[in-house]
């Protein structure tokens, strides 16, 4: 290609080597690396796994998250232990099915998200926060994550598609 610009597929970044200044690929799913351009785009390693899933959750910030406020509380105050602790009951509660994730989410999340019952829709890798993502992505429809922190608080995720 004569203006050295070169398409990289999707799913692979173009990376320098360190140790020796050339040019290899990368996969973003697999961490696998190549000299060679590839010529299709990376899949993820478990090729069982959705490109995209549809996710609710519920949000409990505390005053370490990016951004203590939210449509319930102009100003978050509770340490991350507490929110943490707040989020554990509304597990306990999911768990011995006295409330839904959608349910309490509409009444108690901290994110916008509460008025769709935790609804963020559907999103692909790459569009959500590190920690939420792997947990999304690692859950099979309808199951619940463990408690989930990310920078803008403590989460239960809940997989719909």
């Amino acid at each position: 290609m004569s203006d050295g610009q070169e398409n990289v597929p999707e799913g692979w970044e173009k990376r320098t080597s360190r140790s020796t200044g050339m040019t290899y690929y990368l996969n973003i799913y697999t961490k696998e690396s190549q000299w060679d351009l590839p010529t299709s785009p990376a899949e993820p390693a478990n090729s069982n796994e959705p490109s995209e899933v549809q996710c609710a959750h519920l949000l409990v910030k505390h005053k370490q998250s990016r951004r203590p406020s939210s449509w319930r509380e102009e100003n978050i105050t509770r340490s991350k232990d507490e929110a943490i602790e707040i989020l554990e009951c509304y597990r306990k509660k999911i768990q011995s099915n006295e409330a839904t994730l959608q349910e309490l989410a509409q009444r108690y999340s901290d994110c916008s998200s509460a008025r769709r019952g935790g609804d963020l829709g559907v999103f692909k890798r790459g569009m959500m926060q590190k920690p939420f993502e792997e947990a999304a992505f690692a859950l099979k429809v309808g199951d619940m994550s463990d408690i989930v922190d990310t920078d803008s608080g403590v989460h239960l995720v809940l997989r719909l598609k």
